[in-house]
């Protein structure tokens, strides 16, 4: 059974259970237990906090873990990049009060720097040798500039909101970040098997993400401008009609792509278009 590390609560929590059960991974009582097997997968699942997932991975307490790229390069632990997630997107960036004057990074020299993720920070200033100081502070970072513990912070911005709400404005971002499955690196063949089948349902997962398909009718002398409209996974399906002359064409789509599109295909005579979501596609 492979054992696999994911956040206790929070965005990341509520995006990665959604993703296993999107997968076909069932867990049950998550808000009761630190260690939970799934149903419908070989998996059991152990809930840590975010912080302490890079650590877990790397000496093997778990075999693998889901967790924000921010901390496992903060944590900077021996743990391996299995596969890159594309949730829970954010970003880690400096802000300072937004009465500030600021035109760039030399405004940090001399100043402290209130962060959770002193790491990641410290090499950032080293890159471009700027002399701060570094204050690590766990939770609540955003207050420090406004009760005089620093003149500045580095921390994590999804939407900004928190900032503007403690009259703070984002100056540098630093790193960008989303979500990373990372693996233990001497998993036994019997787990990288499961580990493997786990990616693979991932992937069928996020395949079919944005993706439409897309049935119509259309005459058939308009087929080949219709057909370069839809490139599908490989090519359009064509199918003749009983009424002569007429062909249904099947394919699939991004939902960008029908939208662009929709105006050019009932101008080239398409009918009766059907479009209906995709729940997993393997590619």
């Amino acid at each position: 059974m492979l054992r696999i590390a994911i956040q206790s609560k929070g965005r990341l929590f509520e995006e990665t259970i959604a993703l296993l059960q999107e997968a076909g991974i069932k867990l049950n009582n998550t808000k009761r237990s630190l260690l939970v097997p799934a149903s419908g997968f070989d998996i059991e699942v152990l809930f840590l906090r975010d912080d302490d997932i890079p650590q877990a991975v790397a000496t093997g307490v778990t075999d693998a873990g889901i967790v924000g790229e921010n901390e496992y390069v903060e944590k900077n632990e021996d743990a391996v990049v299995s596969k890159r997630l594309g949730f829970s997107k954010c970003r880690l960036s400096l802000a300072i009060p937004k009465d500030l004057q600021y035109e760039d990074l030399s405004w940090f020299n001399g100043k402290t720097i209130a962060t959770s993720y002193p790491h990641i920070l410290r090499s950032f200033l080293e890159q471009n040798s700027i002399q701060s100081e570094i204050h690590v502070i766990t939770g609540s970072v955003e207050i420090a500039p406004s009760i005089g513990l620093a003149d500045a912070i580095f921390d994590i911005v999804s939407s900004g909101s928190t900032l503007v709400s403690n009259r703070l404005k984002e100056v540098a971002t630093v790193m960008h970040s989303e979500a990373l499955l990372i693996t233990n690196r001497k998993l036994s063949e019997k787990k990288q098997q499961i580990l493997d089948e786990l990616i693979f349902r991932i992937e069928a997962v996020q395949a079919s993400q944005g993706k439409k398909y897309i049935l119509l009718n259309a005459p058939d002398e308009k087929i080949e401008e219709i057909t370069s409209l839809l490139p599908g996974m490989k090519s359009p399906t064509v199918m003749p009609l009983a009424q002569s002359g007429w062909s249904s064409i099947h394919s699939v789509i991004s939902e960008k792509q029908f939208w662009d599109n929709i105006g050019k295909l009932k101008a080239l005579g398409a009918e009766g278009i059907l479009v209906i979501p995709i729940e997993k596609m393997i590619l």
